[in-house]
Order: C-alpha cells, then sequence, then structure tokens
C-alpha cells in the first residue's frame, strides 16, 4: 500500500526512468514532494505532509492507514525520520534503539508499533497490537519476531495482548475485567450458542458494535443465541462500544453485582 507517494527507487521498479519521472513532474502526473520523493496528484494527504517534513508517515498514523483498530484521541500526522535525513520540520516518532532509515512512505505495522509504544497509553497500545495480531493472523510470538529485539517495557505489554479479540472493545473489556481481578476467558465456545466474546464464570458478555446492530441478520441471531443461552443457565449482558470507552465504570459496577452475590458461578 503506496497511497500514492512513491521513493525515486520505486519508481524505477515500477519501469520508469528518470526521463519518464521529469516528463510525469512536467505534465502534472507526479508531484515532486523532495529530494528522491513523489506524489500522485489524488495520494493520500497525511503521507504527503509526513513525506514533505523529510519523513514517512508512521506511529499510530500509519497503523491507522493499515486498516487496524485504533483508539480515539490521537489526531494528527505522525511522521518517523531517518537519522539520515535533514532536520525534521515538526514531531518526530520514534521507535527503541537506533532510527531505522525511511526507504517506503508508510511504515511497516512492526515500525509502527514500536514508535507508538511512546505515543500512546499502554491499555491503548495493547488493544491495537490484538488488532494487528488478529487481522494478520499472527501469534504474539510472530508479532514480537517481526517487531525484531524489543526493550523490556514492550514484551511486559504484549504479554497482556490476546491475538483472539475479535474487536477493540472486546480488547479494552478483557483488559478492564482483568486489571479488576475477574478471570476472563476469551471467545469461549457455549453448547448451542457458539463462540461468545468474553466469559466470567456463566456470564457471558458480548461487545456489540454499532455496525453490528445495524443487520437484521445479526439482530436476530442474537437473540437466538441469547434464549439458547438462558436455556442452558447461562447469564448473558451485551455491552457496546460507547459503554466501554465512555461508561465503563457502570458497566464495572454491574458485572461487579452479578458476581458479588455469587450468581456467574457455575455449578453442578
Amino acid at each position: 500500500m503506496k497511497f500514492g507517494v512513491f521513493s525515486l527507487a520505486e519508481l524505477r521498479q515500477l519501469g520508469l526512468d528518470d526521463w519518464d519521472v521529469r516528463k510525469q513532474v512536467r505534465d502534472g502526473s507526479l508531484i515532486r514532494l523532495r529530494p528522491g520523493w513523489y506524489a500522485t496528484p489524488i495520494a493520500d494527504a497525511a503521507v504527503v505532509e509526513a513525506v514533505r517534513r523529510g519523513g514517512a508517515l508512521g506511529c499510530v498514523s500509519a497503523l491507522r492507514r493499515h486498516g487496524l483498530w485504533v483508539p480515539p484521541g490521537y489526531d494528527g500526522v505522525h511522521a518517523r525520520f531517518s537519522k539520515y535525513g535533514k532536520k525534521p520540520r515538526g514531531r518526530s516518532c520514534q521507535g527503541s534503539g537506533r532510527p531505522l532509515p525511511v526507504v517506503t512512505a508508510l511504515d511497516t505495522v512492526p515500525i509502527a508499533l514500536d514508535c507508538a509504544v511512546k505515543c500512546m497509553k499502554a491499555e491503548d497500545w495493547i488493544v491495537v497490537c490484538d488488532s494487528a495480531m488478529n487481522t494478520a493472523n499472527l501469534t504474539v510470538s510472530d508479532l514480537q519476531s517481526a517487531m525484531g529485539t524489543v526493550p523490556y517495557r514492550i514484551r511486559e505489554l504484549m504479554a497482556r495482548c490476546d491475538p483472539s479479540s475479535q474487536s477493540g472493545t472486546e480488547s479494552f473489556a478483557r483488559l478492564r475485567l482483568r486489571a479488576a481481578g475477574f478471570t476472563v476467558h476469551v471467545q469461549p465456545q457455549i453448547p448451542d450458542v457458539g463462540h461468545v466474546d468474553l466469559r466470567v464464570g456463566r456470564l457471558l458478555i458480548e461487545c456489540d458494535s454499532k455496525e453490528h446492530h445495524t443487520s437484521l441478520a445479526n439482530y436476530q441471531n442474537d437473540r437466538h443465541r441469547d434464549r439458547k443461552a438462558l436455556l442452558g443457565r447461562w447469564l448473558t449482558m451485551r455491552i457496546t462500544y460507547d459503554d466501554v470507552l465512555y461508561g465503563w465504570d457502570d458497566v464495572l459496577a454491574d458485572v461487579r453485582a452479578i458476581t458479588r452475590a455469587g450468581r456467574h458461578r457455575i455449578r453442578p
């Protein structure tokens, strides 16, 4: 995914020689951003800005461009700069170790995650890691290997990741419930119900997104699953994106009200 921005080396790999590049710059097919870097007229604006500033789109901005779920609150253009480039204009997001060279306009997911750990809250970074692993079907070990040598703090955070989480909302709920002392099972298989998002004892917690509710088929299927869960003596609690991100105290209070009474315990 180039998002319309290319280095001169990449353009040569596409079959363009220097004369072709100069010609396309003259006729407007390409726009020169800085020495050795070019963009199409419809290139991604954030990638263009990062390259104009002398670097590559990186960190949180790159993770979002790769299609990963990024929590709200990380606006603006996050760029990463090479050690050997000119002095950058604006803030530079850097990962652990020595700065890597900028060879593409958009950083890879492992490089972006290495940078983002310094820009994001720990909980948010774990959620994005969950998204990265689930999207690419990777294990924690796979992702850590792709990131190379990482400091202890990153390894510690990655130990709290879970690639089986299906959404950012689910990841947040898992992390917060475990932080509150609950034993949480992720994506367990329930007889006659199927996979559910989270389980605490016999309390099933489903994390519903806005998009999920727009489908009539999903709406009907959820009610069918809830009936089967009730017949199997399971309790079902449905929480939304807003519940988790903006009303978590209320959600946690409700979970505690159920568990305090022992209603969630699995009995013969």
